[in-house]
């Protein structure tokens, strides 16, 4: 079973069930529907908000079919809304590693997704504080491209900025240089609040400093500035130039942010952004701030 034990298997798919039966539908955005013969998600409302097939989910129900990957694991631990010592035991279970806190497969609070999923008619996403996209509702995806597959340092928006150019295509120009100051003050604040043994953080700073020239002459200048809200422009492939105003709702801790975007007021972002839906996701790596 790859890796995986029968027993481990067997509780898997029960915890599975026992979790999905606890969520009603209108917590995930879902609605109740005629005919619903018990009150908690059925599996194919599970297997789509975790983007999984229904067929693939139903075995994990039943103890069966393959090992599911650690993306999986965290698609499925945000679909139903675990908290992180459920989200540890499924990892567990499954014979996996513990993501380590700041990764794409962070834990993100149940909250802030409920939040997020109440956000429909605007693009809305949750990164941590080094940038790095946790979970995306569909306009955003539109909106910024589909930040889900990218991992290790590359995860991290602010490390794609200064290393790979085809990062910066969605902002004009003009824009470039403001956007790399602000990156550098917000990391430099997000490294001041983590602790200073900090792995995650110290080693993006030491191999940013090794490769981006740029970004060793703006750490130089100690600039500090956590990001709250800022006015952005954005280059749509489709749509031409957005202006929006991206505003940050922050975690407790601050190392997760809530960010949703809105029109900016006095352009004609308003009716570009109603647009998003039926111009559908782009094929870019997007800003995640």
């Amino acid at each position: 079973m790859d890796g995986m034990s029968a027993v481990k298997y067997a509780e898997l798919g029960t915890f599975l069930r026992s979790r999905r039966e606890r969520i009603r539908p209108a917590e995930v955005g879902l609605p109740a529907g005629p005919r619903r013969r018990v009150p908690g998600l059925r599996r194919e409302e599970v297997a789509q908000l975790a983007g999984a097939s229904v067929d693939y989910y139903n075995e994990l129900e039943r103890g069966a079919g393959s090992q599911p990957s650690e993306q999986m694991l965290a698609a499925l631990a945000r679909a139903l809304r675990l908290s992180a010592d459920e989200r540890d035991y499924v990892y567990r279970l499954a014979d996996r590693p513990v993501p380590a806190q700041g990764g794409a497969a962070s834990h993100v609070h149940p909250g802030m997704l409920d939040l997020l999923g109440r956000l429909t008619s605007t693009p809305a996403q949750v990164i941590t504080d080094l940038h790095v996209t946790l979970v995306q509702n569909p306009l955003a995806v539109a909106l910024l491209g589909d930040q889900s597959g990218f991992r290790g340092p590359r995860a991290s928006f602010v490390h794609r900025w200064f290393t790979e150019p085809d990062a910066r295509r969605l902002y004009p120009e003009a824009d470039h240089e403001g956007k790399s100051r602000s990156f550098v003050a917000d990391l430099r604040a997000a490294a001041a609040r983590r602790d200073k043994k900090d792995a995650e953080v110290g080693a993006m700073i030491r191999t940013l400093l090794d490769v981006s020239p740029e970004f060793a002459a703006l750490w130089a200048d100690h600039d500090v500035a956590v990001r709250r809200e800022d006015r952005k422009r954005l280059v749509h492939p489709a749509l031409g130039v957005i202006e929006v105003n991206c505003l940050h709702l922050f975690s407790e801790d601050g190392r997760q942010r809530l960010l949703w975007f809105t029109p900016a007021v006095g352009t004609d972002s308003a009716g570009l952004l109603e647009l998003l839906a039926v111009v559908g996701t782009q094929e870019v790596a997007g800003p995640t701030g």
